[in-house]
C-alpha cells in the first residue's frame, strides 16, 4: 500500500513539474491593465476625518438634554455613504445626513444626551456604520450629571 501511494505520489510530482510553457507570455497587457485598474478602484474608499471625535459636556443636571454638533470632511476619493449610526443606549440619539457625502464635502452628525436617570459620571458612545474601509467609526460623548435631590422623607 505504501508503494502504491509513493509511486502516485512521485508520479504527480513529475505531471506537475514538467510543464515548460511560459505562463507570462499568455498574459494580455490590456486584461492586466484592466486588473490594475479594477484593484486600484476597489481598494478606493472614503474617508470620515472628524474635527473632534470625543465631547465632554462638563457637569450638567439630572435631566437636562443636550447636544453637540460633530462636523466631519470626507478626506477619501469616494462618495461616503453613512448607512445608520446608534447611541450606546436609548438615551444617546445621533442625526446624521441620509445623502452621500462627496469627496471633499463636509457633513455633520448631531448627538443628543437625555440625562433623566442618568446620574453621576456618563461616557456614550455612538457607532456609525459607514462605507469606509473599517466600516464602523465612533465617537463619543461625555458629561457629569448632578443628580436630582431627593426627596424629604
Amino acid at each position: 500500500m505504501k508503494r502504491v501511494v509513493l509511486a502516485m505520489l512521485a508520479i504527480a510530482a513529475v505531471s506537475l513539474t514538467s510543464c515548460k510553457e511560459d505562463a507570462t507570455a499568455k498574459m494580455d497587457d490590456t486584461a492586466i491593465a484592466n486588473a490594475e485598474t479594477r484593484d486600484a478602484k476597489a481598494a478606493a474608499f472614503p474617508v470620515m476625518k472628524f474635527d473632534k471625535v470625543e465631547h465632554d459636556f462638563g457637569t450638567i443636571n439630572e435631566g437636562d438634554v443636550v447636544e453637540e454638533s460633530f462636523t466631519f470632511t470626507n478626506t477619501g476619493t469616494e462618495p461616503l455613504v453613512i448607512v445608520d449610526a446608534k447611541g450606546s443606549c436609548g438615551c444617546t440619539v445621533p442625526q446624521w445626513p441620509r445623502e452621500a457625502i462627496a469627496p471633499g464635502a463636509t457633513g455633520e452628525m448631531v448627538v443628543k444626551f437625555n440625562s433623566n436617570g442618568k446620574p453621576n459620571q456618563q461616557l456614550k458612545t455612538v457607532n456609525i456604520k459607514a462605507n469606509t474601509e473599517a466600516g464602523n467609526e465612533v465617537i463619543k460623548i461625555r458629561a457629569f450629571v448632578t443628580p436630582k435631590a431627593k426627596p424629604a422623607s
